[in-house]
């Protein structure tokens, strides 16, 4: 009986991967939006009248866009889409490294922008008025640290 289990078990799986030849499968789209998929889900049952309501239809939505994307076979444009979000993903992740950093060294440095460019440079705290010079552009500026 379990020798047959097993054989039915390698003949499901042969024949799913036969079935995602060619096709798009998983990616890191895909898993994020599941996430926010299971995370609007709790919030629907957690306001099942009103709210719910308006929710299960977007959540029946994007979870069928996550089964197209998964099983399209145009794996150019999901992969497009794919690296659209990972650029996405590198820069929100990039800005909150920032901010964890400024937060960590707010004690010790004193953050200013280059009015010209943007560009954030740290300064020692405790050091008066002083004259900052950007690296990147050249810009002098005054500051108090």
């Amino acid at each position: 009986m379990k020798q047959r289990i097993e054989q039915f078990m390698a003949r499901s799986r042969e024949s799913m991967a036969r079935f995602m030849v060619g096709r798009n499968g998983n990616d890191q789209l895909n898993v994020f939006l599941l996430i926010v998929d299971v995370a609007l889900l709790l919030l629907a049952t957690l306001f099942s009248r009103g709210l719910g309501a308006l929710l299960y239809p977007l959540l029946l939505a994007l979870l069928g866009y996550v089964y197209f994307r998964m099983l399209s076979r145009n794996v150019y444009k999901r992969r497009t889409e794919n690296e659209a979000y990972l650029r996405l993903y590198a820069r929100a992740s990039a800005r909150l490294r920032l901010l964890r950093e400024r937060w960590v060294q707010r004690r010790d440095y004193k953050f200013f922008t280059c009015p010209s460019c943007k560009a954030v440079m740290r300064v020692p705290r405790g050091r008066g008025k002083i004259r900052i010079v950007c690296r990147k552009c050249g810009t002098s500026f005054e500051g108090k640290s």
